[in-house]
């Protein structure tokens, strides 16, 4: 497992996997597990992806300073990754809570960023409103799952809503898991399970804990972003909604947005064919082998 020294002697690890131009990848949870990305849905076959355990997680070291977990904080470990990798500029991938910290560094180090691709990607560094949640959730009534997942979904928010500690917040996420996958079978269940083990407790809530981003700072630094930027949402996806996605594209220079029918939050494993396919494209390459049209 390579590793190398953060800004503060930390060690970080990350995983190599692939073949092909180098591919920066930045997990979301916040702070689970590298591992849970796998392969991409097959992209590895074209890009080597680099993965990123952030601090405190997977099979990197627990840091000193626990303020070190906060979002904005990671930001360095994320340049003293590129500085390790030496790469001048790279090609920078981030999922779910992750993109909030890829905001935060195409804000810092904009100059260092070829192509920007943000999964699902969260939306707190830059205020958008995750507008449109609730349809969402009610569009899939007609699923077998629904009212377990909807009872779970409702008791989660409630607990966060209130602060609740993980032992009353983790079951609740899980039981809520179906909603974030656009097919609800073994492979997202063992997926979704796997969660509350990738997601160190003390990273995990040191991500958000007193986070508090200077949003208009933060629109104001991406609106002058050379790179050009990839909003890759899943149609069934709660947060962030299609919409949400189109309003965080809209802060960018250039950038687009592909909407993934049929996907949700984990839109690789929804359609792996498909998300690849829109993914490489957008940097500038074809599949080896083709799936479906991106919308």
């Amino acid at each position: 497992m390579p590793r190398f020294p953060s800004y503060d002697s930390t060690e970080l690890a990350y995983h190599v996997l692939g073949s092909g131009p180098p591919l920066v990848c930045l997990p979301g949870g916040p702070a689970r597990a590298a591992s849970y990305l796998g392969d991409l849905g097959g992209l590895s076959r074209e890009r080597t992806l680099l993965k990123l355990d952030h601090r405190g997680s997977g099979e990197s070291a627990t840091p000193e300073d626990q303020a070190s977990y906060r979002c904005e904080r990671l930001v360095d470990d994320v340049e003293a990754f590129r500085v390790h990798l030496g790469l001048d500029r790279m090609d920078l991938l981030a999922h779910s809570a992750g993109g909030n910290l890829a905001e935060l560094y195409a804000a810092r180090y904009p100059h260092r960023l070829s192509r920007l691709v943000l999964v699902t990607p969260g939306l707190r560094a830059v205020g958008v409103q995750t507008a449109g949640f609730a349809e969402a959730i009610a569009a899939r009534s007609t699923e077998w799952w629904y009212p377990e997942a909807k009872a779970a979904m409702d008791a989660w928010q409630e607990a966060a809503s209130r602060g609740a500690g993980p032992d009353e917040v983790n079951p609740l996420r899980v039981g809520a898991a179906p909603f974030a996958y656009g097919r609800w079978d073994e492979r997202a269940r063992l997926h979704a399970e796997a969660d509350q083990w990738e997601r160190p407790e003390t990273a995990s809530a040191g991500f958000y804990d007193g986070f508090a981003p200077d949003t208009s700072a933060v629109r104001a630094a991406l609106a002058g972003l050379d790179a050009p930027v990839l909003v890759l949402a899943g149609g069934l996806d709660p947060a962030p909604t299609p919409q949400a996605a189109r309003a965080l594209a809209a802060l960018f220079r250039n950038a687009e947005t592909v909407v993934q029918d049929g996907a949700s939050h984990f839109p690789w494993l929804d359609d792996p064919a498909r998300f690849v396919k829109t993914v490489l494209t957008f940097l500038g390459e074809e599949p080896a082998t083709h799936g479906n049209a991106p919308h």
